[in-house]
């Protein structure tokens, strides 16, 4: 049964490199030469992996346009949202490999006390906070991006209250409400970041005991159901993962101009 935190598995001088940062690293390099693979295979008419990639590609951002409802945003945030998507698939998938959990190291706490070689980076809390926390980063940049002075004052509104008070008591006093909004929206981020990561922690640890605990009961046959399960459940995570981050995107880059529109209703 998997242990709840990373297990080291060999050191570099100080730094203990862990089991779920060795198939971390592992992932994101074969993700690296699959994008070189199909850059070199690309042809006009598209035709093996190229071409299989190419119709994934476009499916994906028929997806994204069902969040964006603009293609050009959609193009726009395609290799971020894509990067993250296969990240999160393939470290989920790594989970159902033959011997992924089952070799390693003699020491480990569980019940063969084994410490695995390879165990998927998205059952370690800490690769999904990271995740989650570039994730909405990105999406603060985009903000920034789209306006800088709007996009800041959505969380801290001083500029709102600076502004209110040549436009009399109301609108100083919706300026301070929303202020105070502004807090809250930044609590909001944070709950953004662990949500996004929790979900996804969440759901890949629990398939993680849910099917070490079938194969404890019956190595044979009647795990396959649960397996596939498993395979299913990763492609929804890595999907719910990057649309949620799209979802993200799209409310940032929107124009901002509340705290204008507030002190002008407040005004009139």
């Amino acid at each position: 049964m998997a242990a709840l935190a990373s297990e080291a598995i060999f050191h570099v001088g100080s730094f203990a490199v862990t089991n779920t940062l060795f198939t971390g690293s592992i992932v994101t390099l074969f993700i690296i030469v699959l994008a070189v693979i199909v850059a070199r295979t690309r042809s006009i008419v598209p035709k093996g992996i190229y071409g299989a990639i190419e119709a994934f590609g476009e499916a994906f951002l028929q997806q994204m346009d069902g969040v964006t409802q603009d293609r050009a945003k959609s193009e726009a945030f395609f290799p971020i949202i894509l990067s993250i998507f296969f990240f999160v698939l393939f470290n989920n998938f790594v989970g159902q490999l033959p011997g992924v959990g089952t070799l390693g190291l003699p020491g480990g706490h569980g019940e063969e006390g084994l410490i695995p070689f390879l165990r998927p980076s998205t059952s370690d809390l800490n690769t999904t906070l990271a995740l989650a926390t570039v994730a909405v980063i990105a999406t603060h940049i985009i903000g920034l991006r789209a306006g800088a002075a709007d996009h800041i004052s959505k969380f801290f509104n001083v500029r709102g209250i600076y502004r209110a008070f040549s436009k009399g008591p109301m609108a100083i006093a919706v300026s301070f409400v929303e202020f105070f909004v502004g807090i809250i929206e930044t609590v909001g981020e944070v709950a953004k970041v662990l949500s996004l990561s929790l979900r996804l922690f969440g759901n890949v640890f629990a398939g993680e005991i849910l099917v070490g605990v079938i194969l404890g009961l019956m190595r044979y046959v009647v795990p396959i159901p649960f397996l596939f399960m498993e395979i299913f459940v990763s492609l929804v995570q890595a999907s719910v993962f990057a649309l949620l981050t799209l979802a993200f995107m799209v409310v940032a880059g929107m124009s901002h101009g509340h705290e204008e529109g507030g002190a002008e209703h407040a005004q009139h």
